[in-house]
């Protein structure tokens, strides 16, 4: 794959971020995994540990772990549900909301450093053309021919 390609591009600044964002992370006592549950979770993005596997593509033995250890740190709670007790809902706790508020201006530093280069007008614009690939991205998986094929075991394409 070319070094210019949009999915080399994208996941290269994902690393790069990471690399970036682990370090200043880790001096607060998180992990990158465990600073995006508690960012989902103040952001009542989530509730649930299967939400966070499907839209975080985490291994559900895996989430299990951190998440065990963010409720031993006293960040997060988990919580049966009032209609469905097999439900099990994840919520912060006030040690869990202040280190997440603390964290996030640092990472918000490390990304506007980032985009040190761009003008306004270019952070709106790279903000509207990946929302724009996403929602088309979307529009494709929920498609009823791709999940029509996917679903025989043709090529989902």
């Amino acid at each position: 794959m070319p070094r210019s390609s949009i999915p080399f591009l994208i996941k290269r600044s994902h690393a790069l971020w990471l690399d970036l964002t682990e370090p200043a992370l880790a001096a607060r006592g998180l992990t990158f995994i465990q600073y995006i549950i508690l960012v989902w979770l103040k952001d009542a993005v989530t509730a649930t540990s299967k939400d966070i596997c499907t839209g975080y593509r985490h291994d559900s033995g895996a989430l299990t772990r951190v998440i065990d250890r963010l409720v031993e740190r006293g960040l997060v709670e988990r919580t049966r549900d009032n209609l469905d007790r097999r439900k099990v809902n994840l919520c912060l706790t006030p040690a869990g909301s202040s280190i997440i508020e603390g964290s996030i201006p640092h990472v918000v530093t490390i990304l506007k450093a980032g985009l040190g280069n761009f003008s306004n007008r270019e952070v709106q614009d790279f903000t509207r053309l990946l929302l724009k690939l996403n929602a088309g991205l979307q529009s494709q998986l929920d498609s009823p021919r791709f999940l029509a094929t996917c679903a025989i075991g043709e090529k989902c394409a």
